[in-house]
C-alpha cells in the first residue's frame, strides 16, 4: 500500500523553504540607501587638498583617516575603501571633487574638505545628493550657520566664530573697552569674524563704531585715519599678518600704541611678533587651545609614514573617520540571512551623526550640535611674554 508523507512535515518544509526565500530589501529612507554586498567594501570619499602649496594639511588629514581605518579594522564586518578627490584648496576644486564623488552612488560619506573655500563649494552638492561631509579643518563660521548651512555638513574642526566671541568678551569684560573697531581683509573668514565680533561685542553692551577693510599690500593711511578718528578702546584683527602688521605699526607711528589689539590665531607666529613687537604695548590673541598628540598615536604615525605629523589636522581627521564609522554601525541593516550584505540608509546616517554625543576622541570631546559643529575645543586669550605665547584668560 502506498504511504502518504505526513502533512505536518510537508508544512514544515514549506515554511523553511519560504523563510530562505527572503523578500528583496526595500529601502524606506527618503534619501535612499547604499547597499553593500557580502564581501564588498564600504566606500568612503576623501575630499582633501592633495596637491599645491597647502597639500601638507590634506596629506596629514588623509593619514589620520588611514590610521583610523587601521585601528578600526572592519565596520559592520566590511573593510573600508577610500575614493580620493583633490579639493585643491579652492571653491572650484571643492565643487569638481564633490560632483565626482556624488556620481558614485556607493560612497556612503565623505571626509573633507581641507580648506573652508573648498567646503563652501562642496557642501551643498554633497548635501543635496544625500551624502554627509565631515571636515577636519574647515573652520569658516558660515558653514554651520543655522539659517544657511547645508544639512549634510559637519566638522570636527573648531568654529572660527568662537575666536570672535572670545575677543569681544575679553575686550569688554576684562579690558573694560566700551568701543571696539575691527580690521578685516577681503577673505570670507576675516570678514565673517569681524562681523561676528561686533555682534558679540554689541550684545555685551559695547559699540563697534567702525569696521575697516584693508586689502593686503594696500596703503594703510586711510584705514589708520579712520581708526584714529573713532578712538576705539580695542581693535580686533582677524587678518593675515601683512595687513595686521601694517595696522599695528601704523597705530604706533601716529601715537596710538596704547590701544589694545586682539589678533586671531593666524597671527600667533614668531615672525609676526618680530615685525610688531616694538610697536605695541599690548597685543593679545584669541585662539583655540592646542591639542597634543597622544604618545601611542605619534608612534603609530611615525611607524606608518616614517616621519612625525606634517601638519595639524591628523587628529581631527582621525576623529571625523571614527564618527562616520560609529554612525554606520549604528544604522546599518542586515539584508540577508545567508551572508553579510547590508544597507546603509542615508538620512538615518545623518541623524545618527547628529545624535553622537560625548565620544572619546583624539582631538578632544566630541558632541555634534544641530548646526554640525562637533568639536568642543575651548578658545582662550594668549599674550606673547617671556619668549612664548602664554594663556592669560580665562
Amino acid at each position: 500500500m502506498k504511504k502518504s508523507f505526513p502533512a505536518f512535515l510537508l508544512a514544515a518544509g514549506a515554511f523553511l523553504f519560504s523563510a530562505c526565500i527572503r523578500q528583496p530589501f526595500q529601502c524606506a529612507d527618503p534619501l535612499g540607501c547604499v547597499t553593500v554586498g557580502n564581501g564588498e567594501s564600504i566606500k568612503v570619499g576623501i575630499l582633501l587638498t592633495l596637491s599645491g602649496q597647502q597639500n601638507a594639511a590634506g596629506v596629514d588629514a588623509l593619514r589620520g583617516v588611514q590610521l583610523a581605518m587601521a585601528d578600526k579594522g572592519q565596520v559592520f564586518g566590511h573593510s573600508i575603501e577610500l575614493v580620493r578627490q583633490d579639493d585643491q584648496c579652492t571653491q572650484s576644486g571643492g565643487q569638481a571633487g564633490a560632483q565626482a564623488l556624488a556620481a558614485d552612488k556607493q560612497i556612503v560619506g565623505v571626509i573633507g574638505a581641507t580648506c573652508s573655500s573648498s567646503s563652501q563649494g562642496a557642501a551643498g552638492i554633497l548635501s543635496d545628493a544625500g551624502y554627509v561631509l565631515i571636515s577636519p579643518s574647515s573652520s569658516l563660521p558660515s558653514l554651520t550657520d543655522p539659517h544657511a548651512r547645508p544639512v549634510g555638513f559637519l566638522r570636527t574642526a573648531y568654529n572660527d566664530g568662537d575666536q570672535a566671541a572670545m575677543a569681544a568678551k575679553f575686550a569688554y569684560s576684562v579690558l573694560g573697552a566700551k568701543s571696539m573697531a575691527t580690521v578685516s581683509n577681503t577673505s570670507d573668514s576675516s570678514n565673517q569674524l569681524s562681523l561676528l565680533a561686533c555682534q558679540d561685542f554689541a550684545a555685551l553692551g559695547g559699540k563697534c563704531p567702525i569696521q575697516v577693510q584693508l586689502v593686503p599690500g594696500q596703503d594703510a593711511t586711510a584705514a589708520l585715519q579712520s581708526l584714529a578718528a573713532a578712538q576705539p578702546g580695542a581693535v580686533f584683527l582677524p587678518d593675515d599678518p601683512t595687513v595686521a602688521a601694517a595696522i599695528v605699526n601704523g597705530l604706533a607711528k601716529i601715537g596710538l600704541s596704547n590701544i589694545a589689539l586682539i589678533g586671531s590665531d593666524n597671527l600667533m607666529t614668531r615672525d609676526f611678533i618680530t615685525r610688531t613687537q616694538s610697536s605695541s604695548n599690548a597685543i593679545y590673541f584669541s585662539a583655540p587651545l592646542p591639542v597634543s598628540d597622544p604618545q601611542d598615536f605619534l608612534q603609530k604615525y611615525q611607524k606608518q609614514f616614517g616621519e612625525r605629523p606634517i601638519s595639524s589636522d591628523h587628529l581631527q581627521a582621525y576623529d571625523a573617520a571614527a564618527l562616520l564609522f560609529a554612525a554606520i554601525e549604528r544604522v546599518a541593516i542586515p539584508i540577508s540571512s545567508m551572508d553579510n550584505s547590508i544597507a546603509i540608509p542615508r538620512r538615518a546616517l545623518r541623524t545618527a551623526l547628529y545624535s553622537l554625543q560625548n565620544m572619546n576622541s583624539l582631538s578632544g570631546p566630541l558632541a555634534c550640535k544641530p548646526t554640525g559643529d562637533c568639536a568642543q575645543t575651548a578658545t582662550v586669550i594668549y599674550q606673547f611674554a617671556n619668549g612664548s605665547f602664554e594663556q592669560i584668560f580665562p
